[in-house]
């Protein structure tokens, strides 16, 4: 979970404490994922455990996301407390996005069809578009993902430390 919100506001909610790893590791690593602007990565600040991006009113913005793992990987994804693929309210049984081992995901707004979407932008609470969709307003300033592994499959299977452990064995063990 990431909050958002613009310079004024995080200064106000973190002391404006900054971290500097603009993307960050998730579900035990299997992913890393960060929010994009015009630029690249967003600048990211830290306070009570809690990772803020600053934004700036009217500016675009993407959600980046890596799968790390040997598998696939399904991420559900959420802004506002919405959606990202149907712009509704956003739940963990709700479908989302698949990623191939090694690949990446780039999602620039709410799915509107096949080949469209409504861009995410940072605004005011009062014209968020969850607030002028759907009238409601209590979840603006959060992103939200959740991450499945692939049924039956190990997603830890054949990571960096476990290759490692391998190429390392000693075929005749000292002892401790």
């Amino acid at each position: 979970m990431v909050f958002y919100n613009d310079k004024e506001g995080i200064k106000a909610m973190t002391g404006y404490r900054y971290r500097g790893e603009e993307v960050e590791q998730a579900a035990g690593g299997l992913v890393e994922w960060g929010i994009k602007g015009g630029m690249g990565f967003l600048p990211v600040h830290e306070s009570g455990g809690k990772r803020f991006v600053e934004g700036r009113a009217g500016a675009a913005y993407s959600l980046w996301i890596k799968n790390r793992c040997r598998s696939r990987v399904e991420v559900v994804l959420s802004v506002d407390g919405l959606d990202v693929i149907d712009g509704k309210s956003a739940s963990f049984a709700k479908r989302g996005y698949v990623i191939a081992p090694g690949e990446t995901l780039e999602v620039k707004g709410w799915r509107t069809g096949w080949d469209s979407v409504a861009r995410f932008e940072f605004s005011s609470v009062g014209a968020s578009y969850a607030n002028q969709r759907h009238g409601d307003a209590r979840n603006v300033g959060v992103v939200g993902m959740a991450v499945f592994g692939e049924k039956g499959v190990d997603p830890w299977k054949w990571m960096p430390r476990e290759v490692n452990t391998r190429q390392t064995a000693n075929p005749f063990a000292t002892e401790r």
